[in-house]
C-alpha cells in the first residue's frame, strides 16, 4: 500500500486503514465521503478517530468540505446539499474564520521557509558531517620496548574530519572524507616513545596539519539483500562494514586502537572492493579485497601484483541480542611494503626481511545481556610464512564488558582486557627461533559522557603489563582524555 506524502483527499472510506465497518461512526464517515467527498486522511492512510481534534485540524477539514461544496455548486449539483446543510456550514465557516486565516498564514510561512532552505542548502544530493577530536595523552609510568624509562611528556593534539555523504538515488552512498591531524603515535615498530605498537591511541596519526583525502568509498545496492562497495582510497575492512557490527560498543568508543576490533582486520587496506549480502535476518556474508598501491603500475604493485588482503566472513545473528562473526583473511606483503597489524609486539609485526604470506582466522562477537550490560570479545590466530625462511604463529585475544547509557542516555562505560598480537612460535631458521618471551596484558577502562547532542568527552586509562611481551620491562600506564565535537 503506498503512503501519500501529505494529508490527502479520501475517495472511499475503505482507504482509511483504522476505520472498520463495525465502528459506530462508520456510516457517518461513509456519508460524508459519498455525498461531499470532503474527508481527508493522515499520510499513513489513517483517520485517528479516537484522538483529540485541535481547532486547526477541524478548520482544515471544514475548509476541505467548503471547497468541495463550492465545486458541486459550480457544477450545478447543488441539489446534493440541502439549504440546512449550507446554513450550518456558513455558520461554522464564520465561527472558524480566525482559525482558517491563521492556518493559511502558517502554510504561507512554511512555504516561504521551505523556499529559503532550498535556495541556500549546501546541496540537493550531499550532506556534510563533521567531527573534531581534541586529545590529551600522557605516559604516567613504565618502560619502552628497549627497557629504558618511557618519556613522561604529556601531549595535546587534534584530528579533524569532514565527511561529504552523497546519494544519487536515495539508496546509494558516496563518502568523501577530508582529514587533518597532528597526533604523533606513542609507538610503532621500533619507533616512538614506547618503541612498540602496543598501547597506540585510536585517533593517533600525524598529517603535519595538512588536509588529505582520507577516505573515498561508494556503496550501492544490488537487489534487496546485497550491497556492493567500491573502495577508492583509505579503506580498511572496517570501512566495508565487516567488523563494526561485531564490536558496536568498542568501535569509536574505546580509547586504544587495539580495543576497537580484532587486529586481524588490519593486515591490509587502501583500494579495492567488497560485498555484503544478507540471507534473511539471521546470516550475513562479507567479502573484501584491498590493496595499498592499486594506482601504481610499477612491478610488484598495482591491483593484483603487490601487497593485498582478501577477506571472507560469515556473521550470524541467532537473536536480536547476539551477533557472532567467523573471519578468514589471506594477505601477502613483499619486503618493501609496510607489513604488520598496527598493534602488538615488534616481533608480531616484523617481516624479518622476507615477503610474508599470512592466513588469519578470527572469531568475534557481542552479546547484549540486558539493556545496560553487554559482553564481547574476540580470538585471532595468524599463520605467517616468511617466504624462503620459515613459519611463525601470532595470537591475540580480548574480552570486554560494556555499560550502555551508564549515568544517562548516550553515555557508555567500558572495561577491556586482552593480549595484543604476540609472536608465540617461530621456526629456528627465522630470528634464531626467538619468539616473544612473555605475555603482556592490555587492560583498559573508559567512560564516554555525552555533554550535549553534539559534544562528548571520554577519559580513559590503558595499563600494559610486560610491554612488548617482555616481563623485564616495567608496566606502562597511559592516560587519555578525548573530547569530541560532531555534527
Amino acid at each position: 500500500m503506498s503512503i501519500p506524502s501529505s494529508i490527502g483527499q479520501v475517495t472511499s472510506v475503505d482507504q482509511l486503514s483504522d476505520v472498520q465497518p463495525t465502528d459506530w461512526a462508520y456510516q457517518a464517515l461513509q456519508s460524508l465521503v459519498e455525498r461531499y467527498g470532503c474527508i481527508v486522511g493522515y499520510p499513513d492512510q489513517t483517520y485517528r478517530g479516537n484522538r483529540a481534534l485541535s481547532r486547526y485540524e477541524f478548520a482544515a477539514g471544514l475548509n476541505a468540505c467548503l471547497d468541495r461544496i463550492s465545486e458541486l455548486i459550480a457544477a450545478s449539483t447543488a441539489n446534493f446539499a440541502t439549504q440546512e446543510d449550507l446554513a450550518t456550514l456558513q455558520r461554522l465557516q464564520e465561527e472558524f474564520a480566525a482559525e482558517l486565516t491563521a492556518l493559511r498564514g502558517r502554510v504561507d510561512t512554511l512555504e516561504a521557509r521551505t523556499a529559503e532552505l532550498e535556495a541556500n542548502q549546501f546541496s540537493t544530493t550531499t550532506k556534510l558531517e563533521g567531527e573534531t577530536i581534541f586529545g590529551l595523552i600522557g605516559v604516567a609510568a613504565g618502560d619502552s620496548a628497549d627497557g629504558e624509562d618511557a618519556p613522561r611528556n604529556p601531549t595535546f593534539g587534534y584530528r579533524v574530519r569532514l565527511n561529504l555523504q552523497t546519494s544519487f538515488t536515495g539508496e546509494d552512498l558516496l563518502t568523501t572524507r577530508l582529514q587533518a591531524s597532528n597526533v604523533e603515535p606513542l609507538g610503532g615498530t621500533n619507533s616512538g616513545v614506547l618503541g612498540t605498537n602496543e598501547g597506540r591511541i585510536e585517533f593517533d596519526g600525524d598529517s603535519e596539519n595538512e588536509v588529505n583525502l582520507a577516505l573515498l568509498r561508494y556503496v550501492f545496492p544490488v537487489g534487496e539483500n546485497t550491497n556492493i562497495y567500491l573502495a577508492g582510497t583509505g579503506n580498511g575492512f572496517v570501512d566495508l562494514d565487516a567488523s563494526s557490527q561485531l564490536t558496536p560498543y568498542l568501535d569509536g568508543t574505546a580509547v586504544s586502537l587495539f580495543a576497537l576490533r580484532n587486529p586481524i582486520y588490519n593486515y591490509s587496506g587502501g583500494t579495492g572492493f567488497g560485498l555484503r549480502h544478507f540471507f534473511g535476518d539471521v546470516v550475513e556474508l562479507n567479502l573484501g579485497y584491498l590493496v595499498p598501491d592499486a594506482g601504481d603500475p610499477s612491478p610488484g604493485r598495482g591491483l593484483f601484483n603487490g601487497k593485498y588482503g582478501a577477506l571472507g566472513q560469515v556473521i550470524v545473528y541467532p537473536s536480536d541480542s547476539i551477533r557472532l562473526g567467523f573471519t578468514y583473511i589471506n594477505s601477502y606483503s613483499p619486503t618493501e611494503a609496510d607489513f604488520g597489524l598496527a598493534t602488538g609486539s615488534n616481533l608480531a609485526n616484523s617481516d624479518f626481511d622476507r615477503p610474508v604470506v599470512t592466513n588469519s582466522y578470527g572469531i568475534s562477537g557481542t552479546i547484549d545481556i540486558t539493556d545496560w550490560l553487554a559482553i564481547g570479545g574476540w580470538v585471532g590466530y595468524s599463520h605467517h610464512r616468511y617466504i624462503g625462511r620459515g613459519d611463525g604463529d601470532v595470537w591475540t585475544w580480548a574480552g570486554s564488558l560494556s555499560f550502555p547509557d551508564l549515568g544517562g542516555e548516550g553515555n557508555i562505560g567500558g572495561l577491556f582486557v586482552g593480549m595484543e598480537p604476540r609472536l608465540a612460535r617461530i621456526d629456528s631458521s627465522v630470528n634464531d627461533g626467538e619468539a616473544d618471551p612473555d605475555t603482556s596484558l592490555h587492560i583498559e577502562a573508559f567512560y564516554r559522557y555525552r555533554l550535549t547532542d553534539n559534544i562528548d568527552i571520554t577519559p580513559g586509562v590503558i595499563w600494559l603489563t610486560a610491554p612488548n611481551h617482555n616481563a623485564e620491562n616495567d608496566d606502562v600506564i597511559i592516560g587519555v582524555v578525548r573530547t569530541r565535537f560532531f555534527f
